[in-house]
């Protein structure tokens, strides 16, 4: 078994009318999820417009922690608690942070394109702590203002932003497309 720290992603399909059922389901098994040991985190990311299918993350600290979870009788219930609120999912695991960008097939972008994708979530999220937080931590030394950074930005990027950019930057990430074409793509998707 693998000691690195395993994700588990599920793609669900809102069923129709059922929004808020879903939503408060959702909210329930990542109450659940965080009594269990191993757990670092969960996430969800909500479809673009027009789309209903959200992507709901799961991160234990390794595959013993994640199966212990995922084999649990109040996952079952959970479960079933769940039918009839969503289309059959699509799970995905990965191990590590390089498996973030594999495809369906297992396929990865070469490393540069990874890259750029986590510099692009994280140029602007560090940009704004320094702007909120700078000031109020500019007085402590060197070491403790980047323990209070990192452990700040380090959740908001591994369960929120680095998902974000890879699914914002997925068809160029795969080769789809130029960065050019892929920034026209989501300036014209945002004005849309």
């Amino acid at each position: 078994m693998s000691t690195a720290p395993v994700t588990l992603m599920v793609a669900r399909r809102v069923a129709r009318g059922r929004y808020r059922a879903f939503i408060a389901w959702l909210n329930e098994g990542r109450d659940l999820a965080a009594d269990f040991a191993g757990y670092l985190g969960s996430g969800v990311l909500a479809p673009p417009p027009g789309d209903d299918e959200y992507q709901i993350i799961f991160r234990f600290r390794d595959t013993d922690t994640l199966a212990a979870w995922e084999h649990s009788a109040s996952r079952r219930a959970w479960l079933a608690r769940g039918s009839g609120l969503f289309e059959a999912p699509h799970e995905h695991r990965a191990i590590g942070l390089d498996r973030w960008f594999a495809d369906a097939s297992g396929q990865s972008p070469p490393r540069w394109k990874q890259a750029v994708a986590i510099w692009l979530a994280f140029f602007p999220v560090s940009l704004l702590f320094q702007l909120l937080a700078g000031s109020a931590l500019a007085a402590l030394p060197l070491v403790a203002k980047v323990l209070v950074s990192t452990l700040v930005l380090t959740p908001l990027m591994v369960f929120l932003l680095i998902p974000l950019s890879t699914r914002l930057l997925a068809p160029w990430l795969r080769g789809e497309c130029t960065v050019r074409g892929q920034l026209g793509r989501l300036l014209h998707h945002r004005e849309a």
